[in-house]
């Protein structure tokens, strides 16, 4: 029988190396997305390819979680506001509209999301 002074150190190293291991597992999220923009996303995203919610919400999960791999939330939101402002009719959307800064944000927001969809295998086939 090992005596216990002989077990317990290797014992509590092998804990506290594990403890360390989970602990750096746990402090690194996988992204920053918060869950009302996580739900806004997939619900807008359902509304886009109508089909069997349970594939649906799937398949949009899918998506944003793609999107979330690969742009931090700051830059998500200030690409997604960009879009939807210009969509806005008129000489309001006129003013993000005319910016050719925003055209590469633009340009990144839809490959992005075009990615995403695609890897999750939503598409014009989805839509009945």
């Amino acid at each position: 029988m090992p005596k216990l002074n002989t077990f317990l150190p290797s014992a509590l190293a092998l804990g506290a190396l594990l403890l360390g291991v989970g602990a750096a597992n746990a402090a690194a999220p996988v992204n920053d997305f918060p869950t009302v923009d996580r739900v806004l996303y997939v619900q807008e995203c359902m509304r886009a390819h109508p089909g069997s919610n349970f594939e649906m919400t799937n398949k949009c999960s899918c998506a944003l979680d793609a999107l979330a791999r690969s742009v931090k939330y700051k830059d998500y939101v200030t690409m997604g506001t960009i879009v939807k402002a210009m969509s806005i009719g008129g000489e309001r959307g006129g003013a993000i509209r005319d910016v050719p800064s925003y055209e590469p944000e633009v340009k990144r927001y839809k490959a992005l999301q075009t990615k995403a969809e695609q890897g999750c295998f939503l598409g014009a086939a989805d839509a009945k």
